[in-house]
């Protein structure tokens, strides 16, 4: 919010939607050679013809309009912190001008997600690759470590060893020992039906109770995008389960007192039934075979996940168990072939292709030119340029005014206060109906971006 506010409040003014680079979508117009259009301006475009593409091969090509252009849709877009300004000003812009087309709603922004405290580099292999991934794990693992640590708030980190620690401690642990218990009682004692309810005790119906509080929090949680926080409050039914079957202790009253015991299986295969629906949006392979198991058959609505969602009587069936924990030799193959990644990439990066030496000058020609040290005491741009910035720099001897086509790579409010190598000695020259004096060095480095020349020496020292 506070990004789009300071674009606001400073008045919106023209973007440019070219660059002038090598790369990229090529502007299609005849006076356009050699530019392309930038790509935030481009690929929001892209999420609609991929829309439209997905429409057609799925056989029915109108169905996209369903997507983009129904006021009855609710259009929420879900990205990372550095284009919040494109999907809330340019994209938005770009809609509302050409008309037709739905505006977001909502614009859910995350922070940075890292992987083993770096940032993730496709180029350099620092990254898991699904494909890889999915011939070890399963699709479920991954889906819960994300969730848990989704960067919603702050930069979050995933490690191969927290993953193993979340499935392990949590999936395994807390989720799946609460469902194998309960369907293997249910199996060994009650012949695989769930048991009937019968004066349930104070305990039995906090436990049920808790069933729809936690569903009812948990809608509220995902309709305002807190998925990691509810993806824990659905961990915590889980673990209360836990500790209800360890505290009621069925082991003892299948022998003492069998209603009781009913009971406590019942509530639990309740419990059980709830978090095949609840944890359905994250665990989906996993809540599939669960409901298969419990014998819950059809579509999956959230108003299921409730007390009654198992009539008694009917048959349960105790299956594999849901998830096994990981082994460290596993975890340590996948940080092994993590780090050999990245110094195969490191070794095999190509050095930047930089422009050929120019042909040999006299030393007379380099010795004629006057370089100084100087600093930028001002600078704005140049009215009707989107190149050019007006400096002021101070040169020790005086302060020069110079036009420089800077503009591009930097604001004239960073680079006040820059200290600079200028060509003092240059005739003047007029740019755009300012005269020039002088000549600001920068360094093009191999992706085309200009970098300033510095020293540390006062301004107004020789540079030679």
């Amino acid at each position: 919010m506070g990004q789009c506010k300071s674009w606001l409040n400073a008045g919106l003014g023209d973007r440019a939607v070219t660059r002038d680079l090598s790369w990229g979508v090529p502007v299609p117009l005849e006076d356009a050679e050699g530019k392309v259009l930038y790509v935030w301006f481009d690929a929001p475009i892209g999420y609609i013809s991929a829309t439209k593409e997905w429409a057609a091969q799925t056989g029915s090509p109108e169905e996209w309009k369903l997507y983009w252009m129904d006021d009855e849709t609710d259009l929420i877009h879900f990205i990372g912190k550095d284009n919040i300004v494109f999907h809330c000003i340019m994209f938005p812009a770009t809609l509302m001008a050409h008309g037709d087309y739905i505006l977001p709603v909502n614009v859910p922004a995350n922070e940075f997600l890292n992987l083993e405290g770096r940032k993730l580099s496709t180029s350099r292999g620092w990254a898991v690759w699904l494909h890889e991934y999915l011939q070890e794990f399963q699709s479920d693992h991954l889906r819960y470590a994300l969730g848990a640590t989704m960067p919603e708030t702050k930069d979050s980190d995933f490690s191969w060893k927290d993953f193993q620690a979340r499935v392990n401690n949590e999936l395994a642990d807390i989720f799946g020992n609460f469902i194998f218990r309960t369907l293997s009682f249910t199996t060994n004692y009650f012949d695989g039906n769930v048991p009937e309810l019968v004066n349930p005790s104070a305990d039995d119906k906090a436990m049920l109770d808790e069933i729809a509080q936690t569903r009812d929090q948990l809608a509220k949680l995902y309709d305002t995008f807190h998925f990691r926080e509810a993806l824990a409050l659905t961990m915590n039914l889980a673990r209360s389960g836990n500790r209800y079957f360890t505290s009621m202790e069925p082991w003892h009253t299948r022998k003492s007192d069998m209603e009781k015991c009913g009971n406590t299986i019942h509530v639990c295969l309740q419990v059980a039934g709830a978090l095949s629906v609840l944890f359905e949006p994250v665990l989906p392979s996993a809540c599939k075979k669960l409901r298969s198991d419990l014998g819950i058959n059809g579509l999956v609505f959230w108003s299921m996940a409730e007390a009654g969602l198992l009539n008694s009587g009917s048959s349960i069936h105790a299956g594999e168990i849901l998830f096994r924990k990981l082994e460290d030799e596993l975890i340590d193959k996948q940080i092994e072939k993590l780090l050999k990644t990245d110094q195969i990439a490191a070794s095999q990066a190509e050095k930047p292709a930089y422009p050929a030496i120019a042909g040999p000058v006299e030393f007379s020609s380099f010795a004629g030119l006057d370089i100084r040290a100087g600093r930028i005491v001002k600078a704005e741009p140049v009215k009707g340029s989107k190149k050019l910035l007006d400096l002021k720099v101070d040169i020790g001897l005086e302060i020069r005014r110079i036009i420089s086509g800077i503009a591009g790579y930097h604001k004239a409010e960073d680079v006040v206060g820059q200290k600079v190598c200028v060509v003092a000695n240059l005739m003047p020259k007029k740019i755009m109906g300012i005269e020039s004096n002088g000549m600001i060095l920068m360094a093009e480095s191999a992706d085309k971006v200009l970098h300033f020349v510095s020293t540390d020496a006062e301004p107004g020292s020789t540079v030679t």
